[in-house]
């Protein structure tokens, strides 16, 4: 049992309200059952109860046994002097305000039917992959289909607060975060980190600088990333070093807090060298790119905009130091999708609230051009249920999982929900 059920009982009014009555055999007729809080103090703010005919107007506090009111130490604190009613689910000792009268309470073990209970327990009580594992695929699709929508902005918001920091950490320079957060996702999960750290490490103000040459952008982010320091007998490695090292007198570089980049268990195409050419090539053909992305809402059109590949060196090179067969190591459709997906829909996304403005029915339509992405979540969800096979399902999916799913969150969750109240 926790108290997350019986605050979701009372939220919902899932329990007989007819007949209630205080464990002193008071009868109590709810009004309003008051505002969730979900922050310090009691858990329902402005309830409105009558007692025995008395109308009573506070804040009510719940447990589940009457003795946590004194465990939490509420008996000390000012916040619960204005509680009108203690609900618990089980009554093991009177509380008393401060003047010593005895507040009300309500037992709600009474009034909640049997099978709600039970349909909570069999959720809580699962050793499963996800709770509601066996019930998973009996979930209505409307439900399931809108749940996931709600899931999806839930995601976007959830990124739309780490943009917000990175507005504010670059005086409110759109172009600077779309720059941060696009290095980042050229990293993927292995060397994202790493990109994010390389990215921060650059004022924005020397890529504007440099964005007509794409050596002189190679050298700052080869340079910056730590992959000049070797002693190559290379000239084009030479080169980038001489351009390196000029530019890091000119702009006052500083690169110790960069992370170091992982080759290891890449496929050559994902090396962090190959990524960086890729990258400072679309820099150095697009400029305006914030702009144009804001205006952008079509797949095809972002794949256009991202048609990039590596400069005359890295068409036959990995890495510096080996050469390779010819290949113009343009950005496939599939990271392109990546790039939509981690970086432009979450950022038309803030930019639009941060206008004030209203997108979600055109990131619905982007999203949904963007194949079902393939990871063990959003497998393991499919063998359980058909889905949509669009990105905003498996978006969505990753959102239910580690947000609900892992932290037991059923009671915040429609599907959840669905099968607490079944009957």
């Amino acid at each position: 049992m926790q108290e997350d059920f019986l605050h979701y009982v009372w939220k919902h009014k899932a329990f007989s309200s007819q007949s209630l009555k205080t464990v002193s055999g008071e009868t109590i007729s709810i009004k309003h059952l008051g505002q969730h809080n979900h922050n310090a103090g009691p858990d329902f703010f402005n309830g409105q109860l009558s007692i025995n005919g008395q109308l009573w107007a506070g804040n009510i506090e719940i447990h589940i046994k009457s003795s946590d009111w004194y465990l939490h130490n509420h008996e000390k604190d000012k916040a619960y002097d204005n509680v009108i009613l203690h609900v618990v689910w089980e009554h093991d000792t009177e509380v008393f305000r401060k003047d010593n009268s005895e507040i009300p309470t309500l037992v709600l073990k009474h009034y909640v039917d049997d099978a709600l209970f039970g349909n909570y327990q069999k959720l809580m009580k699962s050793k499963s992959w996800i709770n509601c594992e066996a019930d998973f695929s009996d979930i209505d699709d409307f439900l399931l289909n809108n749940w996931l929508e709600r899931l999806f902005i839930e995601r976007l918001e959830r990124k739309s607060d780490d943009i917000s920091t990175l507005l504010q950490q670059s005086n409110n320079d759109w172009e600077a975060v779309l720059f941060i957060m696009l290095l980042k996702n050229f990293g993927l999960k292995v060397n994202g980190e790493a990109f994010l750290s390389l990215a921060k490490s650059i004022d924005y103000s020397v890529v504007r600088k440099l964005q007509n040459d794409v050596l002189e952008m190679e050298a700052l982010l080869f340079g910056q990333a730590g992959l000049l320091d070797d002693d190559v007998q290379e000239a084009y490695h030479s080169d980038l070093k001489l351009r390196y090292q000029y530019l890091k007198q000119k702009f006052t570089l500083r690169n110790e807090g960069v992370l170091p980049l992982q080759f290891f268990r890449l496929r050559p195409p994902n090396f962090p060298t190959i990524r960086l050419s890729q990258f400072a090539n679309v820099y150095t053909t697009e400029h305006q790119l914030f702009s144009k992305v804001m205006v952008m809402n079509k797949k095809d059109e972002f794949y256009k905009l991202f048609n990039k590949g590596v400069n005359e060196f890295w068409m036959t090179h990995y890495t510096f130091a080996k050469a390779s067969k010819i290949s113009k190591k343009l950005l496939t459709k599939s990271f392109i999708d990546l790039l939509i997906i981690n970086t432009i829909i979450p950022l038309k996304f803030s930019y639009a609230k941060y206008q004030g403005q209203s997108i979600e029915g055109e990131l619905f339509d982007l999203i949904k051009e963007i194949k079902l992405e393939n990871n063990s979540i959003v497998k393991k969800f499919l063998q359980l249920k058909s889905l949509e096979k669009n990105a905003l399902s498996s978006q969505a999916l990753l959102q239910l999982k580690q947000h609900y799913c892992d932290k037991n969150k059923c009671l915040q969750c429609a599907i959840g929900n669905q099968l607490i109240v079944k009957n």
